[in-house]
């Protein structure tokens, strides 16, 4: 498995500054949560340093990528291919970094939009890459950052919620999977309260 060392300088050879700085803060604040959420810290802090592997392709190389290797899961990705950087981010670290870590590659591929059944990791990873420090452009960002440490399906509901006004607010398209996935975090919190 890649140490921490090595993927480091990876991202730093493959990223803008900015975005190596976030890498570093998205593994920082994925071993917090890591640590408050009994998950592996160290499994938590490399994923989070690798989430945005592919985050420097433009639309045509993740396109190109992503068609073949079976990554393009609706049309909403054809008209917005950044969207597309979390699945091939998963695919190249596969294929050239060799990770087979399973719930790795599938938190990075759940990164930005999200999954229907997500691991701790990967809620983790998506969390961390809107809360860490030097993010400010999410609506409720002090709310979603104490509610990420405290309970992370309630963390993942006001995250997706959020995403979601983001989108609204800027008059971009909206990926149905955001919102498949905003309403099972929705109806798993409604069923969890009627339990109690």
């Amino acid at each position: 498995m890649l140490n921490d060392a090595d993927a480091i300088n990876i991202i730093k050879a493959r990223l803008s500054g900015r975005r190596y700085r976030h890498c570093l803060a998205v593994a920082q604040t994925a071993r917090e949560l890591a640590q408050l959420y009994g998950v592996d810290g160290d499994k938590a802090y490399l994923t989070g340093i690798l989430h945005d592997y592919a985050k420097n392709l433009t639309d045509s190389e993740l396109l190109a990528i992503a068609g073949p290797n079976e990554q393009i899961a609706d049309a909403t990705e054809k008209k917005m291919p950044e969207l597309l950087h979390a699945p091939v981010g998963a695919c190249l670290l596969n294929k050239e970094l060799a990770i087979e870590d399973q719930e790795i590659l599938d938190a990075v591929k759940s990164h930005t939009l999200g999954a229907i059944n997500m691991s701790p990791l990967a809620k983790i990873i998506f969390l961390a890459d809107m809360i860490e420090p030097n993010r400010d452009m999410y609506p409720d960002l002090e709310r979603l950052r104490r509610i990420a440490r405290c309970n992370l399906d309630e963390a993942m509901l006001l995250g997706l919620d959020s995403s979601i006004r983001y989108c609204l607010d800027r008059r971009v398209m909206l990926h149905p999977r955001t919102v498949a996935v905003r309403n099972t975090f929705l109806q798993k919190i409604k069923d969890k309260r009627l339990e109690t």
